[in-house]
């Protein structure tokens, strides 16, 4: 038995609309064992599953393709999940956040923004 990628990463909680789990796959963000997958490309028993979604890597092993939406524990048991650990709060950068109001940056301010952020070119 077997599954669309984006139907099963849809079903599974992954992802939460079954239209993002099919562009994740067109913008070359799912992987099948190791090779890109288009959204019709089935998924088995034992295929590796590698998902970037909300920043992050998910890496997962089938166990159970489904084609339906179902609860979080059974879907939960629909895969292995073989991901590494989010990264700690404290390492996650902090977005600039200006004042309500205060309009657009400066060009003094955008290029204080812009190494803040690692891009400036100084």
């Amino acid at each position: 038995m077997s599954a669309r990628v984006d139907a099963w990463i849809w079903a599974v909680r992954l992802t939460k609309t079954r239209s993002q789990a099919a562009a994740a796959c067109r913008a070359g963000h799912v992987r099948v064992n190791g090779e890109r997958a288009k959204p019709a490309q089935p998924v088995k028993p034992g295929d590796e599953v590698r998902v970037y979604v909300a920043g992050r890597e998910r890496i997962v092993e089938v166990r159970e393709p489904l084609t339906k939406r179902v609860g979080p524990p059974v879907a939960a048991e629909a895969y292995v999940d073989n991901s590494p650990p989010p990264p700690p709060r404290e390492h996650v950068a902090l977005a600039a956040v200006r004042d309500r109001g205060a309009g657009r940056p400066t060009k003094r301010e955008r290029r204080e923004l812009d190494e803040l952020r690692g891009r400036g070119s100084r």
